[in-house]
């Protein structure tokens, strides 16, 4: 059965999907309408131009700042770990990938993820009740992906966010992602499947890493009751009409929580890929005793 949601969100329209490019899902701060169209329809878009570099420079400060704070261990377990990596040349190097609740840690990144020139687009699609997922699971988290052997973060196989929690009642969502650099074939990139968000796809009781799925989960979740055409790939398999997003730094990527995405790794080992990435989500969350969101995990 497919996942219902109690909130006026508003279900995918009938448009045609993209073309082979995610260009025409590009749009600038005074088109929100447009935006929220493509979303729609297709599963993600693009807001390019809100924030000022002043903004991203802020962020890329504070982001690192975090990031060597937690390499030295001197943030709270709850922002992550360090992963050693034993690399012949430079002996075991610590790496801290992920940064967890970061807009916890980054004002920059906090002011970011609900900035008024954004939340219209996300409330439009969600509705007014929607929420910033930023004190439950991992919160926004700070992403640095680099393709050399010296990262535990380099690419990740097809799958819908809500796959990651399918017994929890969190969804429909939309992810909003920040990127602190551009993306292309030499540092990695999102691989998308338009329009895949309208399907009722199965949560993956059987998948590449063999991880349990939790009791009390949904058989399968979309916008719609209309079973997915073909199984999602297990791993990096290509897919018929799929397109890559090429985004540039500082556009804030808005995908459905339903979409079939996967990231593609660099092909440089030099580069990096640095991202900032949450959830805006629906439901009645309800506040712990210190003040912080969480959800009602029963269905």
């Amino acid at each position: 059965m497919s996942t219902a949601t109690t909130t006026t969100t508003t279900s995918p329209g009938p448009g045609r999907p993209l073309r082979p490019s995610s260009d025409a899902a590009v749009f600038g701060p005074d088109q929100l309408e447009e935006l929220v169209d493509c979303f729609r329809t297709n599963g993600f878009a693009v807001l390019r131009g809100l924030l000022t570099e002043d903004e991203l420079a802020a962020i890329d400060e504070q982001c690192a700042a975090a990031q060597a704070a937690l390499g030295r261990g001197e943030l709270d377990e709850r922002h992550g770990t360090t992963v050693l990596i034993d690399d012949e040349l430079a002996g075991s190097v610590a790496v801290a990938n992920y940064v967890s609740y970061v807009s916890d840690l980054s004002p920059a990144v906090a002011a970011a993820v609900t900035h008024p020139g954004v939340l219209p687009a996300i409330r439009a699609i969600l509705g007014d009740d929607c929420w910033l997922m930023d004190q439950r699971q991992f919160g926004f988290v700070y992403q640095d992906a680099r393709p050399g052997r010296e990262s535990a973060y380099t690419r990740i196989g097809w799958h819908a966010d809500w796959q990651s929690a399918p017994h929890l009642d969190l969804w429909p969502s939309v992810a909003l992602t920040i990127h602190l650099d551009g993306t292309s074939p030499a540092n990695g990139f999102l691989r998308l499947l338009p329009g895949s968000q309208r399907w009722s796809t199965p949560t993956p009781y059987r998948n590449v890493n063999d991880a349990e799925i939790p009791e009390g989960s949904v058989a399968s979740a979309g916008w719609t009751d209309e079973p997915a055409p073909f199984e999602m790939p297990l791993a990096f398999e290509p897919i018929a009409g799929e397109i890559p997003l090429y985004a540039e730094r500082g556009d804030l990527l808005l995908h459905d929580a339903y979409l079939w995405h996967a990231a593609a790794r660099g092909t440089d080992d030099e580069t990096r890929r640095r991202h900032v990435r949450g959830h805006w989500c629906t439901g009645e969350p309800l506040h712990t005793d210190d003040g912080r969101f969480v959800k009602n995990a029963a269905r």
